[in-house]
């Protein structure tokens, strides 16, 4: 499987990584925090690990370490606008639920 990103999130962490002026792409991953005992974290990436997975979506590269990969296989992260929000939503086929505030998931 794979880590992707759909258009709007590509154009949303491109954008970012041309006004910071540096980085190769987002590395995506988890770590244990939250109500439901897992959470994801987000970066950008300047390097890329030995143990890394990278794939690419829109021209974007999309780094994950290899003991976030069995959380987050399969993830598609979106960029979405709801109302005066906005913000990154994972779509993971991995969780089995996620805590009332949204912040942390279980697998």
């Amino acid at each position: 499987m794979a880590v992707t990103l759909t258009e709007a999130a590509a154009k949303h962490v491109a954008a970012f990584l041309a006004k910071r002026g540096k980085g190769i792409g987002l590395r995506l991953g988890v770590k244990t925090s939250g109500c439901s005992g897992m959470a994801y974290k987000l970066e950008f990436a300047d390097v890329v690990n030995d143990d890394d997975q990278v794939w690419e979506s829109f021209g974007v590269k999309v780094i994950v370490d290899a003991k976030s990969l069995p959380y987050i296989d399969g993830t598609e992260l979106d960029y979405v606008r709801e109302g005066l929000q906005e913000g990154f939503k994972y779509k993971n086929p991995q969780e089995k639920e996620t805590c009332g505030c949204g912040k942390s998931f279980h697998v």
